[in-house]
């Protein structure tokens, strides 16, 4: 693995840990909080038409230097890269996330899923924990992968095939399950389960959500960080906090208001964006808004 020391001293300063938490649930947890609070879910990288590598060598990397990392292949493959090094035991999965319910049966590889194993703890006792830097809006520490609801910071998340009384308390295997969304999110779901997620298999859909014309990761900037209660967000030209109580969204309505939400409120590391690309991000990006406005902000 190369000099995975100095990377994974790197990693942890840039979570703010001045040491490595031991490879225990609390370890992952902090872990976890960090991650999705200090380092930012993002697509510009894929905007300015120069997406990065999904691979973990490349997602950790960029990580450890304070670079963007991304969106969910490349959240997820830095994040096992770092869970890996410190001792935990994580194994991947195929991940369909949907937001539309004609969509949800779907089988398209559009999420990397991790699973941190051999961590039992009271109620569960298999020990099966869903880790996942790569939602954008999701839960800010690991899920246990039992059957039933489970809250995080006055979030309500759901785990399993259905929920209510009858189904919770029962664990469901480490290989499959399916995940409801709380209710305000921008996705709905997530069907998780052991179809094809291979490397070839991730860099195909890596490539395709990346460069295609019809891929949604390329209609508008999207950055997003979960700070405890607080999902941050900015989408397109509109600044989003959202909380288990509500939601306060503005329009970003000049350049140096986007720009700053990006940058102070998301965290978005820019130093390799130049004045010619932001300009031309931001035309794009206030046409985009203004077709959206004109079509009623659906």
């Amino acid at each position: 693995m190369g000099d995975d020391t100095g990377l994974l001293e790197r990693y942890l300063a840039r979570l703010g840990l001045a040491e490595a938490p031991a490879p225990t649930l609390d370890g992952l947890r902090t872990l976890h909080r960090a991650h999705v609070a200090l380092i930012p879910y993002d697509n510009l990288s894929t905007m300015l038409d120069r997406p990065d590598p999904a691979d973990p060598v490349s997602a950790a990397a960029r990580a450890a230097s304070g670079a963007r990392v991304g969106y969910c292949f490349q959240q997820n493959a830095a994040l096992e890269r770092l869970l890996t090094g410190l001792g935990f035991a994580v194994s991947r999965r195929h991940g369909h996330v949907w937001t539309r319910p004609e969509d949800e049966l779907g089988t398209r590889l559009n999420h990397l899923v991790l699973v941190v194993s051999g961590l039992p703890a009271t109620g569960n006792p298999g020990g099966h924990w869903w880790a996942d830097a790569g939602l954008g809006e999701g839960f800010a520490e690991p899920l246990p992968l039992v059957r039933g609801e489970h809250d995080v910071d006055g979030w309500t998340f759901g785990i399993g095939a259905g929920f209510g009384a009858q189904a919770a308390g029962r664990p469901t295997g480490p290989a499959a399950w399916t995940y409801r969304h709380f209710p305000d999110g921008v996705l709905r779901g997530v069907v998780v389960t052991s179809r094809d997620h291979s490397e070839d298999a991730v860099a195909e859909s890596h490539r395709w959500l990346t460069t295609a014309d019809d891929s949604p990761f390329r209609r508008f900037v999207v950055v997003q960080r979960i700070e405890r209660d607080a999902q941050r967000a900015v989408r397109n030209l509109v600044h989003h906090v959202t909380t288990p109580t509500g939601r306060e969204s503005r329009d970003l309505t000049t350049y140096d208001d986007w720009r700053g939400a990006l940058v102070d409120d998301l965290l978005l590391p820019v130093a390799d964006v130049s004045d010619e690309e932001w300009s031309a991000l931001w035309g794009r990006a206030l046409a985009s808004h203004r077709a959206w406005e004109e079509a009623g902000r659906p």
